[in-house]
C-alpha cells in the first residue's frame, strides 16, 4: 500500500509521479512531469516544476523555487530539465533552473547537497555531490562545480566557470574563472572603522556631551598612533568619567576575535 501525506490545500498535477512516504505540506506545488523519489518532503509554499526528476529523500523548504523555468532570454518553452539524486536539501527561497536547449537541455544535481537560503543554481549547471551553497550563493548558466565544494555567503560565480573538488570560496568572493581542486580562494578586502555613528547615536537622542567623549575615544583607538592596549589605557585615564566609554571598554576587553579598526 502507498502511503504519502498531501494536505489538502497542496496542489499537485496528474502527470507528478511521487514516491512511498512522500509528504506535501499546505500550499505546496507539485508541476506536470515531476518525478519525487521515496520520503522527499515538500514544507508549506514549496514550489518543484517540470519536467524534473528527484530521488529519494530531498527535502524542499518554504518558498524555494526548484525546477522553474530557466531565467535566459531565448528560452521559448522547450523541453528542459532538470534531475537530481538523493539527500539534497532546499532551503528558503533557493532557486534552482531546469537546463536551456543550446546548454544541453539539463541542469543536474548529486547527492547529498546543501543548498542555503537565497542561494541560486543556474541554467545547465552541473553539480555534484556534498557541495554547500551557502546564503546567497549564486551560480550563472552553465557552471560546473565537482564534489565537496563549498561557495561561500554572497558569492557568485560566472558563466562557464569550473569549481574543483573539495575548493572552498570565501564570502563576498566573485568568480571569473576556474577555481583548481583543493584550493582555498578569497577575495581581498579590508574593512575599516570610521569612527563614531555619530547622526545614529544622535537621533537616539545621545548629549553632544556623550557624543565628545565617544569621539574622543574613537580618535585614541582608531586613529591615534596606539596600540589597543594602549588606547584602552589611555581612555581609562582621561575619559574614565565616561559610562559609553567605559562599555567600549568592556566590550573591546571581551572580544574573542578581536575587533574592526
Amino acid at each position: 500500500m502507498t502511503r504519502r501525506e498531501i494536505h489538502p490545500q497542496a496542489m499537485v498535477a496528474a502527470s507528478a509521479r511521487l514516491g512511498e512516504g512522500v509528504k506535501i505540506g499546505a500550499y505546496a506545488v507539485v508541476g506536470e512531469e515531476v518525478e519525487l523519489g521515496d520520503g522527499c518532503v515538500l514544507n508549506a509554499h514549496a514550489m518543484v516544476g517540470g519536467p524534473s526528476k528527484f530521488g529519494k529523500n530531498n527535502t524542499f523548504y518554504s518558498f524555494s523555487t526548484i525546477g522553474g523555468d530557466p531565467q535566459d532570454y531565448t528560452f521559448r518553452g522547450e523541453r528542459t530539465e532538470l534531475v537530481a539524486g538523493d539527500g539534497n536539501i532546499f532551503r528558503e527561497y533557493v532557486t534552482v533552473s531546469r537546463g536551456t536547449q543550446k546548454g544541453g537541455g539539463k541542469t543536474s544535481l548529486g547527492d547529498g547537497n546543501f543548498l542555503l537560503a537565497y542561494s541560486h543554481v543556474g541554467h545547465d549547471c552541473s553539480i555534484g555531490s556534498n557541495t554547500l551553497f551557502v546564503n546567497g550563493a549564486t551560480l550563472a548558466g552553465h557552471v560546473t562545480v565537482e564534489d565537496f565544494a563549498t561557495i561561500g555567503a554572497f558569492s557568485p560565480v560566472h558563466q562557464f566557470c569550473r569549481i574543483g573538488r573539495y575548493a572552498y570560496i570565501g564570502a563576498s568572493t566573485v568568480i571569473t574563472q576556474d577555481v583548481p581542486p583543493f584550493s582555498k580562494i578569497v577575495t581581498e578586502r579590508e574593512t575599516k572603522s570610521f569612527g563614531i555613528n555619530a547622526i545614529g547615536l544622535e537621533r537616539k537622542g545621545f548629549s553632544p556631551e556623550r557624543l565628545q567623549a565617544l569621539k574622543r575615544a574613537y580618535r585614541l583607538l582608531v586613529r591615534a598612533k596606539l596600540n589597543t592596549s594602549q588606547a584602552l589605557a589611555e581612555m581609562r585615564k582621561s575619559l574614565g568619567d565616561s559610562a559609553d566609554v567605559q562599555e567600549l571598554i568592556k566590550f573591546i576587553e571581551s572580544a574573542e576575535r578581536g575587533i574592526v579598526k
